[in-house]
């Protein structure tokens, strides 16, 4: 098992694994899959100012967590959005869990001290594991996305570092 940078060639592998969670679930709000150029772009845009991680075991990719910008202003400096996508084959294997524990290490040594979650309402199972690693509810919204025909909910967890 590795946990490395993701690369540009792994775009369609990583691609492969977040397809079912647009086709199939409303964990993302996204409605159609982006193309391999896309993906490789927001790969890109991330690598810019934060760690892109992909879990790799025998040669397959598993799963794969990054930080992005919580907000484009200089007061949020210190405060990032994280997000993890686990292959379907996966799940239950402790990917996540090895995943956000090399991001969030990464996320620390470069200063971040407070990472957030938006997760669609209800997923209990990510909910559960997001505060099982100590991050907290701090946000409702109700009825804020639409998908697959029906209004979605989503929460926000925060996890604060100490100073």
């Amino acid at each position: 098992m590795i946990i490395r940078r993701a690369k540009h060639s792994d775009a369609k592998k990583l691609l492969a694994i977040y397809a079912p969670y647009v086709e199939k679930t409303a964990i993302t709000f996204e409605h159609t899959v982006p193309s391999v150029a896309e993906f490789k772009q927001r790969i890109n845009q991330t690598l810019t100012k934060f760690p892109y991680l992909v879990y790799q075991e025998e040669g397959e990719i598993l799963g794969y967590a990054y930080a992005s910008t919580y907000k484009d202003r200089t007061a949020y400096d210190w405060s990032c959005e994280v997000s993890i996508y686990v292959a379907e084959n996966a799940r239950g294997k402790q990917v996540g869990t090895k995943l956000y524990d090399a991001l969030e290490k990464e996320l620390e040594m470069i200063g971040m001290k407070n990472f957030l979650a938006c997760i669609t309402y209800p997923n209990e199972a990510s909910i559960g594991f997001h505060q099982d690693r100590g991050y907290e509810k701090v946000g409702h919204f109700t009825k804020i996305g639409y998908k697959f025909e029906r209004w979605h909910d989503i929460i926000w967890l925060q996890k604060r570092l100490e100073d």
